[in-house]
């Protein structure tokens, strides 16, 4: 059965099943699974399934219940915490861990990092096995022989030696696919695998699934990004408050569709409308920024010259690990740097965050849950941790002005939470993301620095995030983005600096360019600095 469009009896009428009448026999599947935590029904009676060769996407906005069925189907929430049947080959299989779920060939890359920081790399991808099959000796150098034929599978330049506390949240993830991989699982389920990958290491990443999927593996696939969907999933389940929405079949994808399943609204206008501002100052200035790593030597960025006028959004468009991120924690103080910085037309002495706290910058960071949220914290502190200064009299905090804050910015960036002392780890990922952008607008900074600030949150909550962007540019913040979403940066910036081998390249306006201009300046700028190398010019 095909679907036609939208139906405009509204969010109710989109219910029932759009299968192909050619689905092979499902390898693995969920049947009427049900959860509840604490009294809230995350699952209700879920169908689920997905067949040898397939990736299937599961979709849905954050709290739909996708991670939790997800987590049920690797063992993470064991048999006995649900109610239903998980059946593998045809039989009822019940993992009690996710240990057991490998033991059955059923792989997970779950969102949050999960790596082992003082291990390398090559030890990270064979976790639990580094004897590779000889009893318990550990062969070292063929852990990391191995480990460099899969990242050169995955196109991906990642030194198998290197520590994994020095690699960036989008290598640690990388590190995580490959750690799956190498099991040679039957069943992979991948959540939010690109999340923090630009397009060049999509597409690569991609060619990997491909390969997969002719080998027989079943996928699943969770994203919020719609155009990877279209462009490797062979069918998509759609759940909306814990239940299956619809299903849809390979002939009937479209966005429109995708977006009404998951929100039961008509998709709109994707970026809002945002003129770049004239003759306003310099609210922020870097010239000569270079990046230092632990040891000293040139890490991330080199030479570094940028303004942000007061009011303009300005991206950072480059390929993981061209320096992006780097910049961001140079300017923020999160990285050792020298260079000058100015904010305001004033020379500003940056050695700390507290520093560029002081001075009107705020970064929001990618990884929210490793550098961002504290766990142990409910809500509240979430959004006052650090901001503690201007709610405290004579050293003394005023319970009252802190409670009336919180409040305040929480309906101001409409996060949804049952209060303020309730657990982080109860909020979906864009409410998580909304909270930390409540923390660092908090200080009403003068420049925002924003590291990914759309990772893992779903479309309805991007919308959000992008009106907020604007409202902000708006009201005369300076806003510096690192996206790996050419098109969000393409559709939001007014200007754009496009980053390779820690420089920058290229820079042009609104409407001078698109993503093809970015994509020659990185690839001109990565043949130069090729054969600068072989030619032995620094």
């Amino acid at each position: 059965m095909a679907l036609p469009g939208p139906p405009a009896s509204g969010p109710g009428s989109l219910r029932g099943n759009i299968l192909s009448s050619t689905t092979p026999a499902p390898l693995f599947s969920a049947n009427a699974i049900a959860k509840n935590f604490g009294g809230v029904q995350a699952l209700r009676g879920v169908d689920f399934d997905v067949s040898a060769g397939e990736i299937h996407a599961l979709l849905g906005q954050n709290g739909a219940g996708k991670s939790t069925l997800v987590k049920i189907l690797n063992g993470v929430h064991p048999a006995g915490s649900y109610t239903g049947a998980v059946q593998l080959d045809g039989r009822t299989v019940s993992f009690a861990s996710p240990a057991d779920a490998r033991a059955n060939g059923v792989g997970y890359v779950p969102q949050e990092i999960e790596v082992l920081e003082q291990l390398s790399v090559a030890e990270n991808v064979f976790a639990g096995r580094t004897g590779l099959g000889d009893g318990m000796l550990v062969h070292q150098r063929k852990l990391e022989r191995r480990a460099g034929e899969i990242f050169s599978d995955l196109g991906i330049n990642i030194n198998p030696r290197a520590y994994v506390a020095s690699l960036t949240s989008a290598q640690r993830h990388l590190v995580m696919i490959a750690r799956a991989i190498v099991l040679k699982p039957r069943v992979l389920m991948l959540d939010e695998p690109t999340a923090s990958l630009s397009g060049t290491e999509v597409e690569a990443l991609f060619g990997v699934l491909r390969r997969l999927k002719l080998q027989g593996v079943a996928m699943v696939y969770i994203t919020h990004r719609l155009p990877e969907v279209l462009a490797i999933c062979d069918r998509a389940t759609v759940l909306r408050d814990g239940k299956v929405a619809v299903r849809i079949a390979r002939e009937d994808f479209t966005p429109e569709t995708f977006i009404f399943s998951m929100s039961g609204q008509r998709m709109e206008r994707l970026f809002p409308e945002h003129a770049a501002p004239i003759g306003t100052h310099k609210a922020l200035e870097v010239r000569g920024l270079t990046v230092a790593g632990h040891s000293g030597a040139v890490h991330g960025a080199k030479d570094i010259n940028l303004t942000v006028a007061a009011g303009e959004i300005v991206g950072l468009a480059g390929l993981l690990g061209s320096g992006r991120s780097e910049i961001l924690h140079g300017i923020y103080g999160r990285a050792r740097a020298n260079g000058e910085i100015r904010v305001a037309d004033r020379m500003v002495h940056i050695k700390s965050p507290g520093d560029a706290r002081a001075a009107g910058i705020a970064l929001l960071t990618e990884d929210r849950k490793r550098d961002g949220l504290l766990f142990n914290l409910p809500v509240g502190a979430n959004i006052t941790i650090g901001n503690l200064s201007p709610l405290a009299r004579h050293g003394l905090l005023r319970g009252g002005l802190e409670r009336s804050s919180i409040v305040a910015a929480m309906r101001a960036l409409n996060v949804k939470a049952s209060s303020p002392k309730a657990a982080v780890t109860h909020l979906s990922g864009g409410n998580q993301q909304k909270l930390l952008f409540a923390r660092v607008l908090m200080r009403a900074p003068k420049v925002l620095l924003l590291d990914e600030p759309t990772k893992g949150v779903d479309a309805a909550t991007r919308h959000e995030i992008y009106r907020l962007i604007v409202e902000l540019a708006e009201k005369g913040v300076a806003l510096l983005i690192v996206a790996s979403e050419l098109e969000e940066l393409i559709g939001l910036c007014d200007r754009y600096l496009v980053v390779a081998d820690g420089r920058i390249v290229d820079e042009f306006a609104r409407g001078e360019g698109g993503e093809d201009r970015v994509l020659r300046s990185i690839t001109a700028a990565q043949a130069q600095s090729h054969a600068r190398a072989t030619q032995g010019d620094p």
